[in-house]
C-alpha cells in the first residue's frame, strides 16, 4: 500500500532531472564546501539557498486566507505581524509593536509601532497602514471581495492617533483580538496590495509585505522564489536572531507525490519539505534526516456530522456513528506516536482543553442499539434502512490533511460494521467545492483548523466563519433549516469574555455541548509534518506550525 509505485518512480526521476535543470541543487550554494559538521561548529552563516518542497500550491495570498497551511507557509516569510506570539510559551510579544495597552473590558486597543519600518516597495509601515490592514481584515471590503478575517469578533473601527500610534475598537469586548495580532490571517501588507481585488491576491508578486523575504518570481502552481531583504531590521523583538535572514533565497517548489519528495531531500536535492506521512518517518529518520512535527494546537483532525442532512438529523444516529468510530484503530493503523489520539475536539495542547475520552468511546454494541431505537433496521443487503430508504452518507477526502483518504476509508469501513455506508469521494476541485456546501451531496466533512486561542472552536464553527455544520446565516447550496441558538450563544460568549477563567470554562463547555450533540467525531491531533536535512538549521515555526526562514542557515557541507 505505501511502497513507491512505477509512476512515482518515474515523476521522481523527473523531478530530479528538473531540480537539476532548473539549478536547484544545493551544492551549487557556494557556502556549502564543508561538512555539515564543520559548519555546525563554525556557527550560524549567511548565504544559500534553501529548496523548499511543498505538497500543494498556495492559493489566495489575502492574509485572512492564510489558514490554509501552503498560504501561510509564504506568508509567513514576506509578511510581520503587529505581535509575535512564541511557540513554546504562547506570550505574546512586541514585533511590529513595540508596546500595547487594553482597556479593563477589551473594547480598546492601542498600539505604539516600531519607528522605520517599510514595505518591500518603500512605503512606510505606519498607524494608517495598520490602520488600513485591520480594517479591511475587520470589516472586510464588499468591492473588492475581500472577506473579515475569522479571528477578528466585534471589531467596529481604528484611529491614527499619530504617525507611530493606532488604536482599535470594538463594539463588544473582543478579548482574543491581542493574540489576533500575531497570527498568519493579520500579516501587515502595503495599501497598495489591499488597493487589489481578492481574485488577483493569487499572485504572490502582487503581495507586499514587510517581511524578511520578498517574492521575485513566480511560476503559478509550480515555483515560488523568495529573495532575502537585505535591508531587514524588525525582527521579532525578543529572537536571538536579529537583522536580515541568514538565508539569500528559498525556492518553493511544489511536489505533490510523496515518494517525489521524499526522493529528493533523501537525494540532496531539498533542504526540507513539508507532509511526511507517517509511514514515511522511520526511513527518513534512519537516514540521519530530521522530522519535524509542531502542534497545531486547534481543532483536531474530524469529521463533522451536518444535521441538515435527514440521515443523521436525528441525535441517536449522530451519537451511533460517534461510537462507531474507532479512532484508535485509525491512530494505531495509519499514524505515528505524533499524532495522539483525539481526546476532545481541541488538542490536547490547545488553551482551554477538557479530557472527553470517555465520550468518545468506541462502543460498536452501543452504536448499532442506538440506531435501531431510531429505527433504523439491518436490510439483507447489509445496509441500515428506514422508509425504504438505505443509509448511504458521501463526503470528499481533503487534500491538506495527512492521508485523509485512507482515514476516510477506514471510517468507512468502521462504519459498514453497524450498517452504514459512507462514499468517500475525490472529485475535481469545482465538484468538491459546489457539494461540500450541500449537506445531501456531503452529509459529514473532515477538516481541522490551528490557533491557539479558544476561539479557534467558533472560527470553525461558527456560522459567519468556517461553518462546518452548514448553519444558518453562512454560504451554502440552498436555504438552511439547521440553526442551534445555544452553541452559537457558547460562541458569542467565548469571544467576548473578559475573564480569562471564565473564558477557558467557556470553552470546556462547547467542546462537551459539540460532543453530547454527536456534532463532531475527533479522529487525531493533526501536527504539521516535516523533513529536513542535518545541514539545515534553525528552521523556526510559529504557535501553530507554520515554518519560518527567517533564522535559518545552512551549514557547511
Amino acid at each position: 500500500m505505501f511502497s513507491q509505485s512505477k509512476a512515482g518512480q518515474v515523476a521522481w526521476k523527473a523531478a530530479i532531472a528538473v531540480l537539476a535543470g532548473s539549478s536547484l541543487l544545493l551544492a551549487a550554494c557556494s557556502r556549502q564546501a564543508d561538512t555539515a559538521q564543520a559548519g555546525a561548529a563554525a556557527g550560524p552563516v549567511e548565504g544559500g539557498t534553501l529548496v523548499y518542497l511543498e505538497q500543494q500550491a498556495h492559493t489566495n495570498l489575502y492574509p485572512p486566507a492564510g489558514g490554509f497551511y501552503p498560504n501561510g507557509g509564504v506568508l509567513n516569510q514576506i509578511t510581520d505581524k503587529l505581535t509575535y506570539q512564541d511557540p513554546k510559551t504562547l506570550e505574546i510579544q512586541p514585533w511590529i509593536a513595540e508596546s500595547w495597552t487594553v482597556n479593563a473590558d477589551a473594547t480598546e486597543y492601542s498600539f505604539k509601532l516600531r519607528p522605520g519600518v517599510t514595505f518591500s516597495d518603500g512605503t512606510p509601515l505606519d498607524a494608517a497602514a495598520v490602520a488600513r490592514n485591520f480594517d479591511t481584515y475587520g470589516l472586510g471590503n464588499k468591492a473588492l471581495k475581500q472577506p473579515v478575517s475569522e479571528v477578528i469578533n466585534n471589531y467596529e473601527r481604528s484611529e491614527v492617533v499619530d504617525p507611530l500610534t493606532v488604536k482599535f475598537f470594538f463594539r463588544k469586548p473582543s478579548p482574543g483580538f491581542l493574540q489576533g495580532t500575531s497570527v498568519i490571517g493579520s500579516g501587515l501588507v502595503s495599501p497598495a496590495t489591499l488597493d487589489r481585488p481578492f481574485e488577483e491576491l493569487g499572485d504572490a508578486t502582487r503581495i507586499i509585505g514587510s517581511g524578511p523575504f520578498v517574492v521575485a518570481s513566480e511560476t503559478l502552481g509550480k515555483e515560488l522564489v523568495l529573495k532575502v531583504r537585505k535591508d531587514y531590521a524588525w525582527g521579532p523583538a525578543k529572537l536571538a536572531h536579529q537583522g536580515r535572514a541568514r538565508l539569500d533565497e528559498v525556492k518553493f517548489i511544489v511536489t505533490p507525490e510523496d515518494s517525489v519528495r521524499i526522493g529528493a531531500l533523501l537525494a540532496g536535492q531539498a533542504g526540507l519539505i513539508r507532509q511526511i506521512q507517517a509511514y514515511d518517518e522511520k526511513r527518513v529518520e534512519d537516514q540521519k534526516f530530521s522530522i519535524y512535527a509542531p502542534p497545531t494546537r486547534g481543532v483536531n483532525n474530524s469529521v463533522a456530522i451536518r444535521p441538515d442532512n435527514a440521515l443523521v438529523a436525528d441525535l441517536k444516529v449522530r451519537q451511533a456513528l460517534l461510537h462507531g468510530t474507532n479512532a484508535k484503530e485509525i491512530v494505531e493503523t495509519l499514524f505515528s506516536p505524533r499524532y495522539p489520539q483525539a481526546r476532545s475536539v481541541i488538542a490536547s495542547t490547545a488553551a482551554g482543553f477538557v479530557d472527553l475520552s470517555a465520550k468518545l468511546a468506541y462502543d460498536e454494541a452501543k452504536a448499532k442499539q442506538l440506531l435501531d431505537e431510531a429505527g433504523w433496521t439491518l436490510g439483507a443487503n447489509g445496509l441500515r434502512q428506514k422508509d425504504g430508504r438505505d443509509f448511504v452518507l458521501s463526503t470528499y477526502e481533503s487534500l491538506p490533511q495527512p492521508q485523509n483518504k485512507e482515514t476516510l476509508q477506514l471510517v468507512a469501513q468502521q462504519w459498514a460494521r453497524i450498517g452504514v455506508k459512507l462514499n468517500v469521494l475525490s472529485g475535481d476541485a469545482g465538484s468538491r467545492a459546489v457539494d461540500t456546501l450541500d449537506p445531501d451531496k456531503t452529509g459529514v466533512l473532515p477538516g481541522m483548523v490551528g490557533r491557539a486561542d479558544p476561539d479557534v472552536i467558533k472560527s470553525n464553527y461558527y456560522p459567519t466563519n468556517r461553518n462546518v455544520l452548514l448553519q444558518k446565516g453562512g454560504v451554502s447550496q440552498k436555504v438552511k433549516s439547521f440553526e442551534d441558538t445555544r452553541l452559537n450563544g457558547l460562541f458569542d460568549a467565548i469571544a467576548a469574555e473578559t475573564d480569562a477563567a471564565r473564558r477557558l470554562a467557556l470553552a470546556g463547555e462547547v467542546q462537551n455541548y459539540l460532543i453530547d450533540q454527536a456534532y463532531v467525531i475527533p479522529i487525531f491531533e493533526e501536527p504539521q509534518a516535516f523533513a529536513g536535512a542535518g545541514w539545515v538549521r534553525d528552521v523556526g515555526f510559529e504557535a501553530v506550525g507554520r515554518p519560518s526562514f527567517y533564522s535559518t542557515w545552512l551549514a557547511r557541507r
